[in-house]
């Protein structure tokens, strides 16, 4: 199962993500079209996240309710309730499906696996999280033991629209890239 993390503040952005639009589609849908060609898909929500609510009900899209006091704190809750599952988060509007296929033939079910790339990879215009010489991508499989990073080799991936400048950005990108 993928779960789409959908049901944060936004504090950086200032109003809902997963509904903004990049290339004139809501990155909600960016993602759950790619998630949905891999596996089972659910969005996790919060009262955070009202609109992205109404997106979900509205294009038929499943979605769970979370308690919505975190990132990790809602991970947490789904893990309890769904077990080991694919998570990504709804900012990541270039994450395609065959990076779920490659994540999820690596989980096992039980290691966590953290997704990252390679700074070569990251396009010099964006400041990912970086952690131990990786960017950290909001792609990931949650399970029940331990914690490995595993590399992806998307470069877009390091895109995570947080701000209104990287939404400006992956709009540039979405017409470069035609997508």
């Amino acid at each position: 199962m993928i779960i789409i993390m959908a049901g944060g503040r936004s504090s950086r952005m200032g109003r809902e993500k997963p509904v903004l639009k990049v290339g004139n589609r809501p990155m909600l849908l960016r993602v759950y079209e790619e998630a949905k060609k891999v596996d089972e898909v659910l969005v996790a929500l919060s009262r955070n996240t009202p609109k992205t609510r109404e997106l979900c009900l509205r294009e038929g899209i499943p979605f769970v309710e979370t308690p919505g006091k975190g990132y990790v704190e809602d991970l947490i809750y789904l893990l309890r309730e769904f077990g080991p599952f694919i998570s990504v988060s709804a900012d990541l509007p270039f994450v395609r499906a065959s990076d779920f296929l490659a994540i999820k033939k690596a989980f096992d079910g039980k290691t966590s696996l953290t997704g990252v790339l390679p700074l070569r990879l990251v396009p010099k215009d964006l400041k990912p999280i970086v952690y131990k010489g990786y960017a950290i991508v909001g792609l990931n499989a949650v399970g029940t033991e331990g914690e490995e990073f595993f590399e992806l080799s998307n470069p877009l991936l390091a895109l995570n629209v947080n701000t209104p400048e990287e939404l400006k950005l992956a709009n540039r990108i979405a017409c470069l890239v035609g997508k």
